[in-house]
């Protein structure tokens, strides 16, 4: 079933199939691998290891950079925060994302039935369901699987982003247009292997 597609409110940006999540392990390869995704891909800002101050000047970095390329920028916060740093949206707990804010696209975060339904209930505009495939985020953790991930992704309202071991080969494992990855989408291509989809 393909991903449900969404219209976005006036004067908000149009939700990303693809999204390049950040992380302490890809910071460095951020701007190469921005610059390789498709035009109106998706950045996910997260970044906890950094201090505030710290944080807040390298997510406005990546912001001009996303800006430049034509990108949006969601950052991993709450709507107010994503609004007072300037972000196309906030990604967080369903819970966290409740209060809707003009303009602002509310990703949530999603690993079982109970996530999916509380999503639902907030009426975000996409939702990150995770993991599909093993990751290194966390090593050892039990995984959805292809099916799985589909019968939670049929119970969503919004359209789903698929994370969690995604490359592009999961991605046309998975059959899935939305999907987001922080190894997946940081390394530059082998020469070797296939070019998949861009």
């Amino acid at each position: 079933m393909p991903p449900r597609q969404t219209r976005p409110e006036p004067g908000r940006k149009a939700l990303p199939r693809r999204w390049l999540v950040s992380d302490a392990r890809n910071d460095h390869l951020l701007q190469a691998a921005l610059a390789r995704l498709p035009r109106g891909s998706g950045l996910v800002f997260r970044h906890h290891h950094l201090a505030p101050a710290q944080r807040r000047a390298r997510f406005s970095a990546l912001r001009r950079l996303c800006r430049r390329l034509g990108h949006g920028v969601i950052l991993a916060g709450s709507p107010a925060q994503a609004r007072a740093w300037r972000a196309d949206g906030s990604c967080g707990p369903p819970a966290a994302l409740a209060l809707r804010r003009a303009g602002l696209l509310r990703l949530a975060t999603a690993h079982d039935l109970r996530e999916i339904a509380a999503a639902n209930r907030a009426r975000v505009d996409a939702t990150l369901l995770s993991p599909v495939f093993p990751t290194r985020s966390h090593p050892g953790a039990p995984t959805l699987g292809p099916l799985r991930f589909r019968l939670l992704a049929n119970r969503a309202a919004a359209p789903v982003v698929a994370l969690g071991g995604m490359t592009r080969a999961a991605a046309r494992r998975l059959r899935w247009a939305r999907w987001a990855a922080i190894d997946g989408l940081s390394q530059p291509r082998s020469p070797a292997r296939p070019r998949g989809d861009s």
